[in-house]
């Protein structure tokens, strides 16, 4: 090498190696300025906002329905679906409004499809986020979430099935439609005809939206005792009426008794059947036929099949499969079925509501064991001195306020007598603070906990959002509106948001939007519903309620 060209490749050298690192903390998403980086900071000043006490959430409108409500993504959804309501401006802002749809489109399930980063896509459509939902009559349709317009129609079986609901396999990769179980008419039943297919599943790999295959379910090969199944994170999950749960690989399913592939849109002659894949009158096909059981990956019984996997290593919990250990959860390795060291949690409450337990959301590892006045996060650890066994610590623990509970045994009368009841309160009684929801919002890493009492006919409840590391209480927000227990309650906590959704009988819902609001000077306004001036206002066809 010349000197003038070694002297141009050493003052070079400096620059292609930056310009490597460069690269290479791009791709690992190091670049400072590009969207993600962003994305958190901002979230992370909004997480600060929240916990100062200047900030408050203020319930901007309420609106009533006479069918369900749901709530996906900052979008309220009423009427069936049929009504899409902006739930981020400070008034409703109606997104679409269809008109009432007939019986045979009513909608049974819904999942909220976004769209994947960093992959190409054939329609401009699809980089928008859109909703999947199946119809009562075997559609399978995805809707514009902003404007309701049909972007895709799929057809997914004549009247041999009705499927019914919806689910994530791998979530925003793979979805999964299960059926309804599988039943003869009464007059079959009476000449003993029986049915051995209890369920059907369609899987679809989605954005684009691709079918891979269709399979039945069948009691010949699972058993006569499966009384439901589930697809999960690769796993085909069966349950058994004894409360026996076994798991197989879903992937090596569709692997090795995959019939023949097909394509959305395409023609096919195959089993007798001609048509096109997806198109009424035919259909799907189902190109999965299990001929032989596949190979067991884990088997476990307990109590009414609830098993849940979790934590690092993996472990499950399982209650017993005893109505007498109700109650009682086992915490175990899923490598050797070993007890964890005080893998046994037990809240010993009395209550009318069982405590629950599930591993955190936050893909810790630990554990969130919840009962009516006690939350208890817990961890896994190795056993000092014994790295092969694992033990359940608590992490921390957020008690409810029951400071000021009135000790109500006795009681002295106008007359001076004094009576004593007989009995004790309680864990849950309404007349004490009880937990009643707890959530992890994800994007900001806040826990949030509702806690209720109600005496009387007057309930009150309040959402708290605690530090998800430590379990400190930054800060608790009142929902003005009266709780009753006895009602079903649904409440979302959606970074600048707090959205609580309430089934009253006879089919009445309501929804009550909250929103942060930043001004000192309405404060009052905020924690005293008095005072506030409610209007009343009609748009669309429906009444709001605004603040």
């Amino acid at each position: 090498m010349c000197p003038q060209t070694a002297t141009s490749a050493a003052s070079r050298a400096p620059r292609d190696h930056n310009v490597y690192g460069f690269l290479t903390r791009r791709a690992h998403g190091f670049y400072a300025r590009d969207a993600g980086v962003s994305h958190r900071k901002n979230l992370g000043l909004l997480r600060k906002i929240i916990c100062q006490e200047s900030t408050k959430f203020k319930n901007v409108w309420t609106t009533h329905s006479a069918s369900p409500i749901a709530y996906e993504r900052g979008r309220i959804y009423l009427d069936n679906y049929q009504c899409c309501i902006n739930s981020i401006a400070q008034e409703p802002r109606i997104l679409y409004q269809k008109p009432k749809c007939s019986k045979s489109e009513k909608i049974e399930d819904a999942l909220l499809l976004e769209c994947p980063l960093g992959e190409m896509l054939p329609s401009p459509s699809d980089y928008k986020s859109s909703l999947i939902v199946l119809t009562v009559r075997n559609w399978l349709l995805r809707l514009s979430a902003d404007s309701g317009e049909v972007l895709e129609k799929i057809y997914l079986a004549d009247s041999y099935c009705k499927f019914r609901y919806l689910s994530w396999d791998t979530p925003q990769e793979v979805m999964v439609v299960k059926s309804a179980q599988n039943k003869l008419p009464a007059a079959a039943r009476q000449v003993s005809i029986q049915e051995s297919v209890l369920f059907y599943l369609a899987v679809f790999q989605v954005l684009p939206l691709s079918f891979i295959g269709m399979l039945e379910i069948n009691k010949k090969i699972f058993g006569n005792s499966v009384t439901d199944v589930a697809v999960s994170n690769g796993i085909l999950i069966v349950m058994h009426s004894m409360g026996l749960v076994r798991l197989y690989n879903f992937q090596t399913i569709l692997e090795q008794f995959m019939e023949q592939p097909f394509d959305l849109g395409h023609e096919f002659n195959w089993n007798g059947q001609a048509g096109v894949v997806g198109k009424y009158p035919f259909g799907l096909p189902r190109n999965i036929k299990i001929t032989d059981t596949p190979p067991l990956l884990f088997e476990v019984s307990s109590l009414e099949n609830a098993f849940q996997i979790g934590g690092y290593p993996w472990h499950y919990i399982i209650t017993p499969n005893k109505k007498k250990h109700k109650g009682i959860f086992h915490i175990c390795s899923l490598k050797d079925n070993a007890l964890a060291k005080n893998g046994i949690q037990e809240m010993k409450c009395c209550s009318l509501e069982p405590d629950w337990i599930y591993f955190h959301p936050d893909m810790s590892g630990r554990i969130i064991h919840v009962g009516p006045n006690l939350i208890k996060v817990l961890k896994l650890k190795e056993v000092k001195n014994n790295t092969e066994q694992m033990e359940v610590a608590e992490d921390f623990t957020i008690v409810a306020n029951r400071e000021n509970c009135v000790d109500n045994t006795v009681t002295v009368t106008a007359s001076g007598r004094v009576v004593k009841k007989r009995f004790n309160l309680l864990d849950d009684d309404p007349e004490q603070e009880t937990f009643k929801i707890v959530d992890y919002e994800d994007e900001l890493d806040f826990l949030s906990t509702v806690a209720v009492t109600q005496i009387g006919a007057d309930g009150r409840a309040h959402l708290d959002i605690h530090c998800n590391e430590h379990g400190l209480l930054l800060k608790s927000i009142p929902l003005l509106e009266s709780w009753d227990v006895t009602y079903s309650h649904e409440v979302y906590f959606d970074k600048d948001l707090v959205l609580h959704i309430e089934q009253k009988p006879n089919r009445r819902f309501s929804c009550y939007v909250y929103q942060m609001v930043c001004d000192t000077a309405k404060d009052d306004e905020c924690s005293n519903h008095e005072k506030n001036e409610r209007v009343f206002c009609k748009k669309g066809g429906r009444i709001f309620e605004y603040t």
